[in-house]
């Protein structure tokens, strides 16, 4: 049986491997612009920067993302990033 998740302004992607993240961040982006979000905040934690990379890597190629940037507030543990939600054919 099918059930449909909540979309949130907030993504932590602890429990994706790192292999998965830019398909889990194109579909989450994708989902919270169809939602209406114009923002969100996708956890990746701090460490190296490889998943910092991933994630911002994913959202430089994604046609919706209009800016992002690191979050201040989570010492480059997160991303946030600005979407059009107005959800064009991709």
């Amino acid at each position: 049986m099918a059930f449909r998740v909540p979309i949130e302004g907030e993504l932590d992607l602890h429990a994706f491997s790192p292999r998965d993240i830019p398909s889990v961040v194109a579909d989450y982006v994708d989902a919270a612009a169809a939602a209406g979000l114009t923002e969100v905040r996708l956890v990746h934690g701090r460490g190296r920067g490889v998943q910092r990379g991933i994630v911002q890597a994913a959202l430089e190629r994604h046609p919706l993302v209009i800016e992002f940037w690191d979050d201040p507030a989570s010492h480059l543990g997160a991303t946030i990033a600005r979407i059009r939600n107005d959800c064009p054919e991709r």
